[in-house]
């Protein structure tokens, strides 16, 4: 009975690992031929958004480079956690991409259970760009520099308040990054969106927005918003005379916007290095590279290694925040 039992262990075992190498076979020879149809590009937000936007400046150029249409389908709802969920559940052949925004490294740290782990779920085909933020107050209000606003959110904590799109939105966790750097205390007002936000600094009712280059550029440039600082290493070409934060006094506030593609982490390598080359030449295209640069956006040219080694520390950062700040969803 027990060399009955012993011989039946056996078999099992083989059966399993010759699964696992059939398996194993299966993607590599899958490999050898892609793609040899479409390839879905999950967007993490709704039609309309920057996401969208990018997702779909960048499948065209992506599939003339793969030889086959690269399909934007968007697939919202939950800070990009219902797409991330679907995605790291599809199979990892490299026909479901994923672009998703910054959101993706603030999510480990703002909600307590995700349905996949952000880290080892996912391997980055490359960051697509970063995109600063911008200090920007009400033309009317008092502080004409960073040292003035400091100054000013320093008296009492009701003295600045500040608007974002909501609790855990990048304009509120910026302003939470840029408290913690400043040592002041500020009123956090959330919206629901970043259009109600804006309109309201926009019309004087809170004096304070950081937001990124691309969506207030319009109203600097108008007068309706004064920029004080960018919260990038260096200053923006598009706002040259516009000093960094570190420029300022406030050191470690280098903090972009950003958006990655993404593919299911057991893809193999040779699917993830045809990908990669896609992307790269796709950033290489004169449009996208012009629309890019008229965002305010610095292109990456990074290959997945980069990418992973870049989204780690961000997902640190905002992490640190998130705790200093006792920042929670509501």
């Amino acid at each position: 009975m027990r060399n009955l039992s012993l011989a039946k262990n056996f078999l099992n075992l083989s059966l399993l690992i010759m699964g696992s190498l059939v398996s194993s076979v299966g993607l590599a020879q899958s490999s050898g031929n892609y793609p040899n149809k479409p390839v879905t590009l999950v967007v993490t937000y709704p039609p309309g958004g920057g996401a969208d936007a990018m997702a779909r400046l960048l499948a065209p150029k992506m599939g003339e480079a793969l030889g086959q249409s690269v399909i934007v389908e968007n697939k919202p709802g939950a800070s990009g956690q219902i797409a991330a969920a679907a995605v790291a559940k599809s199979a990892p052949d490299g026909y479901t991409m994923m672009l998703d925004a910054s959101s993706f490294a603030v999510n480990p740290s703002l909600y307590s259970k995700l349905p996949y782990d952000s880290l080892k779920a996912f391997k980055p085909i490359g960051v697509v760009a970063l995109f600063p933020n911008v200090v920007l107050v009400n033309s009317n209000f008092s502080a004409k520099n960073v040292s003035e606003l400091i100054a000013t959110a320093g008296k009492t904590k009701e003295s600045v308040s500040y608007a974002s799109s909501g609790n855990g939105s990048a304009q509120h966790l910026a302003g939470a990054l840029f408290e913690s750097a400043a040592k002041v205390d500020m009123v956090h007002v959330p919206y629901k969106g970043g259009g109600p936000a804006l309109n309201d600094v926009i019309g004087g009712q809170v004096p304070l927005f950081f937001g990124n280059l691309a969506s207030t550029l319009q109203h600097v440039q108008s007068g309706k918003l004064r920029a004080l600082a960018v919260t990038s290493a260096k200053r923006s070409a598009i706002l040259p005379d516009v000093p960094t934060l570190s420029e300022s006094g406030l050191k470690g506030t280098e903090i972009y916007e950003w958006n990655a593609i993404f593919v299911p982490s057991n893809t193999p390598e040779a699917i993830t290095k045809k990908l990669n080359m896609a992307f790269q030449q796709a950033l290489d295209s004169p449009e996208v590279k012009s629309r890019i640069l008229q965002l305010g956006g610095e292109i990456q040219k990074s290959n997945p290694d980069e990418s992973q080694k870049f989204i780690e520390q961000q997902v640190v950062l905002w992490g640190r925040v998130i705790k200093e700040r006792k920042i929670v969803i509501d």
